[in-house]
């Protein structure tokens, strides 16, 4: 049965900080964003990419499946305080290697999963080495509209946010933890705008916080709402942050109608 469409603005948060190599430590950040995305009154809160483990430490060991501890945890919190929480973690491939998976989940009736499509193999990184490619794109209905779930990379390819577009996703979230090096900010701020415009939709990355202590950050911050025109809605800084924002989906039908790219 197709969710009726939603007509009322709604409140969307996403979760800026840096994932460590423990588990349960980041079940517990992931606790604490759901309860203060829930006390904001949002709806749906984003997580990082990798937030089950950060990327400095190789996930293989600790990856679950999908209805493991791990991931039940979120399904428990995301009913216990009637959010819808996309969070990314990793899951067995089957081949010894992981994928690196977006969880989506309200805990009852709401479950979609991502496996990435697009792995990290550049700037001298080879994320295939440990990770298996995902093989379909995934929309599903919530909330009262079509949504989009892509991770980090897939970031650069614009076909892939056309094709959520056409699929009738008119929010796109996009978990990430977006490796630091020279301009990679502002290329991060660029292209989720650029992919917005694609799409002709919402997208909500949010990215893992630039982690000053360590030698390589998987993160810069700056998680970002882009609007269907490329517009900037929120944006966070570079620190732990729970960013809230605003969101009128009839922006999106208004896009469609007046500039039809999609058809």
């Amino acid at each position: 049965m197709r969710v009726q469409q939603r007509s009322s603005p709604f409140r969307a948060a996403l979760g800026q900080w840096v994932a460590g190599p423990d588990p349960q430590e980041n079940l517990r950040r992931v606790e604490r964003d759901v309860v203060a995305a829930a006390a904001e009154g949002a709806e749906l809160l984003v997580l990082p990419e990798a937030s089950m483990l950060g990327f400095a430490h190789d996930p293989r060991p600790l990856a679950e499946p999908l209805d493991g501890p791990w991931a039940s945890r979120v399904r428990q919190l995301a009913r216990a305080h009637g959010l819808l929480v996309v969070v990314g973690m990793f899951r067995p491939a089957g081949d010894g290697r992981v994928h690196n998976t977006v969880l989506a989940t309200d805990g009852r009736d709401v479950e979609a999963h991502y496996d990435k499509v697009h792995l990290y193999d550049a700037f001298g990184t080879r994320e295939s080495d440990r990770t298996a490619p995902g093989e379909r794109l995934v929309t599903f209905e919530a909330l009262g509209t079509r949504i989009g779930l892509a991770t980090c990379y897939d970031v650069r390819f614009a076909d892939q946010f056309t094709a959520l577009g056409r699929a009738g996703a008119e929010l796109v979230c996009l978990p990430t933890a977006w490796a630091d090096g020279p301009r990679k900010a502002e290329q991060w701020r660029l292209l989720v705008r650029a992919r917005a415009m694609d799409s002709q939709a919402f997208v909500l990355g949010c990215d893992q916080a630039l982690d000053g202590q360590a030698g390589a950050s998987f993160g810069v911050g700056a998680s970002l709402v882009a609007g269907p025109l490329g517009e900037v809605l929120a944006e966070a800084g570079s620190g732990p942050q729970l960013l809230v924002a605003g969101l009128d989906l009839d922006q999106v039908r208004q896009t469609r109608a007046r500039v039809p790219i999609l058809g």
